[in-house]
């Protein structure tokens, strides 16, 4: 592993251990070139994901994109970063045990809405109104309507 601090070719495993879900390992590291201590997190990755977007474009599946895109919705929210890890290792490992490779990006989307409308309501409409595109007011009324007759 490279340093990410002085680019040495080589680096030290200090210690290594489990995440707390068992979905990764953590290994803590330290450069014998500039003394400088980092984390890397190992995960196994069943199949090389492909995402076709709706233009017809293709991108490799970015976990973390998945990630940074909740945390966005949740930002100031209540809600504890290891559960949003959870949720998304948890998308990771139902796509990679679907037996596909091309994932269409609205399976992504629709994935990440799913989880949201479970984990905050409140996540769930900002990332709705970027995801579906809002352009007026009465589009955030429908979205909550549906909330409040599910609440029902």
């Amino acid at each position: 592993m490279r340093c990410p601090f002085c680019g040495h070719d080589d680096t030290q495993v200090k210690d290594s251990r489990p995440t707390e879900d068992n979905s990764a390992i953590r290994r803590r590291r330290q450069c014998p070139n500039c003394g400088a201590r980092f984390t890397t997190f190992e995960r196994v990755q069943l199949r090389e994901l492909t995402v076709i977007k709706s233009t017809g474009q293709r991108e490799p599946f970015d976990r973390d994109k998945v990630r940074r895109s909740m945390m966005l919705a949740l930002q100031k929210r209540p809600v504890d970063v290891d559960r949003v890890e959870r949720i998304v290792n948890g998308m990771v490992r139902r796509l990679e045990s679907s037996g596909e490779t091309d994932i269409p990006s609205k399976l992504v989307g629709e994935m990440v809405m799913d989880a949201l409308r479970t984990l905050d309501q409140v996540a769930y409409v900002r990332f709705a109104s970027v995801y579906r595109d809002f352009r007026e007011a009465a589009d955030f009324n429908r979205i909550v309507g549906e909330l409040g007759k599910e609440a029902m």
